[in-house]
């Protein structure tokens, strides 16, 4: 059986479509070329790199002949089918020609929720980086369905950069940075150069989404960079047209916004941070003032007493979002109850629920160790 082993300095790079494209809305070539100069030289200096691609739905649209954006969902899926293939020939071939291999590994969220296809994957990726190769990585849209996608390829960059244990994950976007404010309105915006939690002050930085070309904005790359560092991985937004930017930052530079967690911070477990990033979410549970604190603060189990609200269709053994009153997400993990029970246990002390559901008499909502806590 092949074992990976762990890569040392090993860097995941996502491009988001606003930045890979053009003002015409194509692929550009001369930044392709750029991209893969860097990626080429941290690759021929030993570093690992592994590639998460955005922009094939762009690069199809021209090769299909679309002077628009289509609506229908088989239009998109064929313009994504063309532009993974446009794509993956253009770093092919500027990889080539720079003495690197190529090799595309297109996923969807159902690769990874199970353990066998967790493992494979994983397999690929390092084979690939022991053999000098350069993964070019996208959710693998033409057969993709909405309980099985990765919402956006910023969390997508996570989840791979968590499924390598990557030594730093960068995010190649259209700005320089988190800032304070919108630097496109706000004269007095300035750029956040350290992050160590992205709580609910960070989060109110951001807007909405990005580009009319991208499916994410700095709200998507926030949540990227929460679970990265929940993750112990160092994470870095930064203007990807920058000269150099991607071998500046890999050489320790420091340029954009970094998110890390203060030193001697614990990171979770291997396990709390699958069930946080890669699987399916079926339901919310909103929980008062007191259990958020008991979460956050002091890394409890939550108890039923504690639920306030319970949303969605779950069985006992799926996963689900903790929110606090105001809807912010501050915890997912592996609930014990169903969302049938869920709805009659909420609220109630442990020991009023063992009288009519006496194997329930222990049981938290969620335990601590199938909790995340972002």
């Amino acid at each position: 059986m092949y074992l990976p082993q762990e890569m040392d300095g090993l860097v995941v790079v996502k491009v988001g479509s606003s930045t890979l494209v053009d003002a015409s809305g194509r692929p550009d070539a001369a930044f392709i070329a750029r991209l893969i100069d860097q990626i080429a030289q941290l690759r021929h200096g030993g570093r690992p790199v592994v590639l998460v691609s955005s922009g094939a739905a762009a690069a199809g649209r021209e090769r299909l002949g679309f002077s628009a954006k289509p609506t229908d969902i088989p239009s998109l899926q064929a313009c994504a089918a063309a532009g993974q293939a446009a794509l993956t020939e253009a770093y092919a071939k500027e990889l080539a020609s720079r003495g690197v291999a190529c090799g595309q590994v297109l996923l969807t969220r159902r690769d990874v929720t199970d353990r066998e296809g967790y493992l494979n994957a994983r397999n690929t990726f390092f084979r690939l980086l022991e053999l000098g190769a350069v993964p070019v990585v996208n959710e693998n849209d033409t057969v993709s369905v909405s309980e099985f996608t990765f919402s956006d390829n910023d969390m997508l960059g996570a989840i791979v950069s968590a499924l390598l244990g990557a030594s730093q994950y960068v995010i190649l976007s259209d700005v320089a940075g988190l800032y304070t404010a919108n630097p496109q309105t706000d004269p007095t915006a300035r750029l956040v150069r350290r992050v160590t939690s992205v709580n609910d002050e960070v989060l109110a930085m951001a807007g909405g989404a990005g580009s009319s070309v991208g499916t994410g904005g700095m709200r998507s790359k926030l949540r990227a960079a929460r679970a990265m560092i929940a993750a112990g991985i160092p994470t870095v937004i930064c203007e990807g047209r920058a000269d150099n930017i991607l071998v500046r930052v890999a050489g320790g530079e420091l340029v954009g916004t970094r998110f890390e967690a203060d030193e001697g911070s614990s990171h979770e477990s291997g396990r709390k941070l699958w069930i946080g990033l890669a699987e399916v979410t079926h339901g919310r549970l909103t929980v008062d003032e007191g259990a958020k604190r008991a979460i956050v603060e002091r890394g409890a189990s939550l108890l039923p007493v504690g639920v306030t609200k319970t949303e969605g269709t779950y069985e006992e053994g799926d996963v689900v979002d903790v929110v606090d009153a105001s809807g912010f997400l501050i915890a997912r993990g592996v609930v014990r109850y169903s969302s049938e029970d869920m709805v009659r246990v909420r609220g109630l002390q442990l020991d009023v629920i063992g009288r009519f559901m006496p194997d329930k008499a222990t049981q938290p909502a969620i335990h601590r160790d199938e909790l995340l806590v972002f």
